[in-house]
């Protein structure tokens, strides 16, 4: 760092340069209108965990290690979820939905393996008008109806996380929701302010 910027940098931090040695704090204060404002970077705090989890998790929890592309999609649900002007609760809830429904991985059609015809990361199908095929697998657009289903739960807000996913998804294992709680409430907390 050249001596110039580094005077500049240590008399914002209220230290002095003498010499190449540091002094304590400067005795003297600059002219107020000869100072300029300086730009802080402060790391945005983390979401409050009881509104990610305000119920608490329900049942023995699971948790899987995720490849780039599940991060990806963690981060495309957030988006969507903050694009829709929802709270951070509605990703968590989001976030589980998908990864008992496919892992966060943005499934196609599994032939034989296929449930029905379920696709994307919600497992949504098109037969039950959830959208196109290509609709359905893109991640904004599926993460966009999921909470669209999500709004129209009345109380989803207070409701247990499996209740509300249940509500939407209609699956045949509305209790397995409640297991991805933690892992879905730990990615948000990571990932909503990145």
């Amino acid at each position: 760092m050249n001596t110039i910027m580094r005077k500049s940098v240590l008399s914002v931090a209220g230290l002095a340069f003498v010499g190449g040695v540091f002094a304590g704090p400067i005795a003297h204060v600059a002219n107020q209108a000869d100072t300029k404002p300086v730009a802080v970077a402060v790391q945005a705090d983390k979401p409050d965990t009881s509104k990610l989890i305000p119920h608490g998790t329900q049942g023995e929890q699971s948790r899987i290690t995720l490849n780039d592309e599940q991060t990806a999609n963690v981060k495309a649900i957030i988006a969507a979820t903050k694009k829709a002007g929802l709270p951070e609760r509605a990703a968590v809830i989001s976030i589980a939905t998908s990864l008992q429904e496919s892992k966060l991985e943005n499934l196609g059609h599994l032939g034989d393996m296929n449930d029905h015809d379920s696709l994307g990361l919600f497992q949504q199908r098109p037969s039950s008008g959830w959208g196109t095929p290509e609709q359905i697998t893109d991640p904004e657009y599926s993460t966009t109806a999921f909470l669209k289903g999500l709004k129209q739960v009345d109380g989803w807000q207070d409701m247990p996380l499996t209740v509300a996913a249940q509500t939407v998804q209609v699956s045949a294992y509305p209790d397995a929701y409640a297991q991805w709680e933690q892992q879905a409430a730990d990615l948000v907390a990571q990932y909503w302010n990145s």
